[in-house]
């Protein structure tokens, strides 16, 4: 499965500049408001230094690492919901996306403008999360219209289910309620994700754009602070990036990044740091295939069984499941060879019911006729 990530924001928070470092792609960046008009999609690898060690050790034909993709659509201004700007229109593009990555300004720089006039993040992540509810709010009335009559007089089973739904849907979106802050059983939530395709019911990570002064000194960073307390309220998750550092850095070989890294007292950069907070924030882990053939990281979710992992790979491969072998990376990374662990007792023969860990090392066996 390949992750996929919308990134949205006011214009001129440093959307596109996020998206030219993480994408190392040159999209316009500019000065001015609605720069960027066509959505535009990037496939990043994950970086991940386990592969890069299964790699070292089995020396593959092909080393396949996991993928995020990105599509980063035009700035949303207030009033987006009535047309202002350029509307809203841009937000069909990032339904099918799995998470939200909100950037939001959080530097001073009086020659960069902000649409609004002044910086101040907080009012900036309302405006954003009220024009994704009010487009939100514009589906499901829709929706309302076209199955209401067939609840009420037909008696359809589907459509009641579905009233059932949109109205609270409506009610609280009405008060400005995002669906995801909304209790719903498993089948309303995968009706209202799946179906209706809410931007509101997605999880959402805060991306603050901070200046590259400030990025060694969080502490004083008034702006970045007042989004960490705003995220942790919601229970979600506010990271620290300066987007033109990671654009610049893009450009550099990857020991000068690291040196660049190093100096300002940061284990991981940007890129790595939404990444791990994207896979946290969606509850995805990864497992290894390795061979001759290929070293492969492949991403699922956390709490999946074998045979549902196997299907990742093949469909055939979960229909016609027996077994799974499996060994942790660690065993691998300490015994430094697959005869070294299977020697040492490390691989196990796993069946139906093995729930997937991180980092598990897997070679399905299956049978394409079995039922």
């Amino acid at each position: 499965m390949s992750l996929k990530a919308g990134i949205i924001g006011l214009p001129n928070v440093g959307k596109s500049t996020l998206f030219n470092a993480i994408t190392n792609s040159h999209v316009e960046a500019s000065n001015y408001p609605f720069a960027t008009i066509s959505p535009n999609t990037g496939v990043v690898n994950v970086p991940d230094e386990r592969l890069d060690f299964l790699v070292s050790i089995f020396n593959p034909k092909r080393r396949i690492p996991a993928t995020v993709e990105f599509t980063d659509i035009a700035g949303l201004v207030k009033g987006a919901s009535k047309g202002e700007g350029l509307g809203n229109q841009f937000l069909a593009q990032i339904r099918n996306c799995e998470c939200i990555v909100e950037v939001v300004r959080c530097f001073e720089d009086s020659d960069i403008i902000h649409v609004d006039g002044s910086v101040d993040p907080i009012r900036d992540i309302d405006v954003i999360n009220l024009e994704l509810v009010m487009a939100d709010l514009e589906v499901v009335q829709k929706r309302i219209e076209k199955v209401a009559t067939k609840a009420r007089v037909n008696k359809d089973k589907d459509s009641i289910f579905e009233m059932s739904v949109l109205e609270p849907l409506k009610e609280n979106l009405e008060q400005g309620i995002p669906a995801r802050n909304v209790s719903w059983s498993e089948e309303q939530f995968d009706f209202i994700k799946n179906t209706l395709f809410l931007l509101t019911i997605k999880p959402i990570l805060y991306i603050c754009n901070v200046g590259e002064n400030d990025l060694g000194d969080l502490d004083q960073c008034l702006h970045y602070q007042n989004v960490l307390k705003y995220a942790t309220k919601e229970g979600n998750e506010a990271i620290p990036v300066s987007c033109q550092i990671e654009s610049d850095l893009s450009e550099l070989p990857l020991e000068e990044r690291s040196e660049y890294y190093a100096a300002l007292n940061i284990d991981k950069s940007g890129l790595e740091q939404v990444i791990t907070a994207t896979y946290k924030l969606l509850n995805l882990s990864t497992f290894f295939t390795v061979g001759e053939d290929e070293c492969r990281a492949w991403t699922f979710k956390n709490g999946s069984l074998a045979p549902e992992c196997a299907g990742i790979i093949h469909t055939d491969f979960q229909k016609g499941f027996i077994c799974a072998e499996v060994y942790p990376y660690e065993a691998i990374y300490e015994y430094k060879s697959e005869q070294n662990v299977r020697e040492k007792g490390k691989i196990r023969t796993e069946g139906k019911t093995y729930v997937v860990k991180d980092g598990d090392i897997l070679f399905f066996r299956f049978n394409v006729n079995k039922k």
